[in-house]
């Protein structure tokens, strides 16, 4: 089951492990059964003297196991194998019920703590998800800190039976008391905020009793967290307000072109990038949207930014950055059937789709690296583009013109998601040389026709293209004085994350050359001197 290296890795992190704790397994005569008690055998067998091992477990769900620290009613079951992209979680879950203590902040697990009521979590995952292993990690966690808690982790190809059941076309996807409490990627933090509903209130009071920022960033993607090193290492007071530290970078599988970085994944350098800017004076304020940009009332005066949840801060300069989001086809049937047959992460999703029909609609790279992706998992791939040929790089074009269950329609305009008991059962698509309509019948729709700024907040305040990208010159500089902007938001082309990082760390040097350059009203704090530019900043 684990080769040595997995065993020695393991081993030595169960050398962590403080308090003595009991696996207890529900099996039956599965081969999936037969795999897990050899792992949690040898799980056991690597700390002895600190993990018992029983097989007399009854729960319905088979195969499963609880982890039940001694003298507490933790109630945390892993329903399937949590290996994949899920041997981390598993790994965090035996540390956290042997005692080792989790790298959250203390306010964050005394908020846990605190929940009172009856929370019976179900979270349904695959193990080539990307998105999942967040939330298996955070309900793992506020199950073994409070009692109160009950999380079981289903690994959706170990029970497709209730999958198709319950009518899971996607994951994570989370379901508390028996009733849907969320789908897609949630932090800890966001999982708590909506239990405790006190939370936004006492959160908005405190940001607002903030000190005015010299800089201001707004959002936490790669132009965002650029933005804020740069910023710090000027010796200027900064923060980072972000709706979700990493951005669209957290929902990208492979990331190869990064310079420096042979090869890595989205939430691996997001996490990274996180790490970096929280090695400099930065204050990082997550888990915080937008609304409402308030410009200076004069010149070197406070810009306000206002929150959602009623908060706000002031800053001398702002940085937007606040990125972009993956662009829906706006036909009759997306909304109604998203996470129903409707689904925008081939690798999170596909899975889900084994053996079924799909389609894909885009040709450009995204689009055609979904539909090779799901080439290998579906019975049959039918990618969709509107222009006359595939604008995808030509390696991926010629493997997928490869591909012996995929079907291509060029000159295709989407026109409807059809469905029916609750679920996808076709795509039509009108050709644009012919004006006939067809209908394909399937059960999946991956959508990957490109992205939109997060911008909407913005209108009437700062000038934004017919594309809704906010207008800057060569120094990320907008229309209104104090204010840059920088990355995937903006009208500067090719949205990669080399180019956001660049922009980023130009709007910081840009904002601070505006702050030692315009004087700051007799009330504000004087700005900072300026300092020699390194040579390897």
């Amino acid at each position: 089951m684990l080769d040595d290296q997995l065993k020695t890795q393991l081993s030595a992190y169960l050398e962590r492990v403080q308090q003595p704790f009991e696996l207890v397994a529900s099996l039956d005569d599965s081969e999936t059964s037969r795999d897990m008690r050899e792992l949690l055998s040898t799980i056991q067998s690597l700390r002895a003297d600190k993990i018992s091992l029983r097989t007399d477990g009854t729960d319905a769900r088979k195969p499963s196991f609880t982890l039940q620290r001694a003298g507490s009613s933790t109630q945390l079951r892993f329903a399937g194998l949590p290996l994949g992209h899920e041997f981390t979680s598993l790994v965090l879950a035996l540390l956290w019920t042997g005692g080792h203590p989790p790298k959250v902040e203390q306010s964050v697990i005394e908020q846990i703590q605190a929940l009172d009521g009856d929370y019976r979590f179900e979270m349904y995952m695959s193990l080539t998800c990307h998105n999942c292993p967040d939330v298996v990690q955070a309900l793992s966690l506020m199950a073994i800190l409070n009692p109160k808690v009950q999380t079981t982790v289903i690994e959706g190809g170990a029970f497709q039976d209730e999958v198709t059941q319950r009518e899971i076309m996607a994951v994570p996807m989370v379901f508390l008391n028996g009733e849907l409490f969320g789908s897609g990627r949630m932090t800890l933090e966001e999982i708590v905020a909506k239990l405790d509903t006190g939370a936004a209130a006492r959160e908005a009071a405190k940001l607002s009793a903030k000190a005015p920022y010299d800089v201001l960033i707004v959002g936490g993607g790669p132009a965002g967290a650029a933005a804020g090193v740069y910023a710090a290492r000027k010796g200027i007071r900064t923060g980072i307000a972000a709706e979700r530290f990493g951005g669209q970078v957290n929902d990208t599988l492979g990331i190869e072109n990064y310079i420096s970085v042979l090869e890595t994944d989205g939430p691996k350098f997001a996490a990274a990038l996180e790490a970096h800017t929280r090695a400099y004076d930065v204050d990082i304020m997550n888990l915080q949207r937008a609304d409402k940009l308030i410009p200076a009332a004069e010149p070197g005066g406070l810009i306000e930014v206002q929150l959602a949840n009623g908060g706000s801060l002031k800053a001398r300069t702002v940085i937007l950055s606040t990125g972009a989001r993956w662009r829906n086809v706006n036909v009759p049937g997306e909304a109604e059937y998203k996470n129903k047959g409707v689904a925008y992460c081939p690798h999170c999703d596909g899975p889900l789709f084994k053996g079924k029909r799909t389609a894909v609609i885009g040709g450009g790279n995204s689009g055609v690296e979904a539909a090779i992706d799901l080439a290998g998992v579906v019975a049959h791939v039918t990618l969709i583009e509107f222009a006359d040929q595939l604008k995808a790089d030509a390696v991926l074009v010629t493997k997928l013109k490869s591909l012996p269950n995929v079907t291509i329609h060029t000159n295709a305009q989407t026109t409807e998601i059809t469905g029916e008991g609750g679920k996808v059962n076709g795509l039509k698509y009108k050709d644009r040389v012919s004006g006939q309509e067809h209908l394909v019948p399937l059960e999946g729709v991956f959508v990957q026709i490109g992205l939109v700024p997060n911008t909407e907040w913005l209108k009437g305040t700062v000038e934004l293209s017919r594309f809704g990208e906010i207008v800057v010159d060569a120094h990320g500089r907008t229309n209104v004085p104090g204010v840059f902007a920088a990355g995937d938001c903006t009208t500067v082309p090719f949205k990669q994350i080399v180019i956001a990082a660049g922009d980023g760390a130009k709007a910081a040097l840009s904002a601070f050359d505006h702050l030692i350059r315009t004087p700051a009203p007799a009330a504000a704090a004087p700005a900072p001197q300026a300092e020699p530019e390194a040579v390897a900043a």
